[in-house]
């Protein structure tokens, strides 16, 4: 059996442009791998708790009596911003019905929620 002479330019054009493919396709994340696709599964499941979870820790400091509110805002000013996360666990706005440890991610994001309050 001959093959043309055409074929052979025609397999190699394939093969490198499947190789490019693949390389261009797994560095643009068009095709992930199914570690990686479990990854950003996970990452966007943490935003979302995050996310539904704050207005909740919110809502449990505005719960405080106002004079309490008042205080515990200036408190939560006075604190350095990397330690306002740390704040809002000591005073359990974080720390959730069923739960004996508050969720550190959203103690953070609630501070920031909190000094938005603050701002006004």
């Amino acid at each position: 059996m001959n093959i043309p002479e055409w074929m052979k330019p025609a397999a190699w054009g394939g093969v490198i442009g499947a190789i490019a493919i693949t390389i261009i396709g797994f560095s643009s994340d068009w095709v992930v791998t199914s570690a990686t696709a479990q990854e950003m599964a996970q990452q966007k499941k943490e935003t979302a708790i995050i996310a539904a979870l704050t207005p909740v820790c919110v809502a449990n400091f505005k719960a405080l009596p106002q004079q309490q509110e008042t205080m515990a805002l200036a408190s939560l000013e006075e604190e350095r911003t990397y330690q306002r996360g740390n704040y809002v666990e000591e005073q359990g706005w974080a720390t959730f019905p069923g739960k004996e440890k508050p969720h550190d991610d959203v103690a953070d994001a609630c501070a920031r929620e909190l000094m938005k309050l603050a701002e006004k």
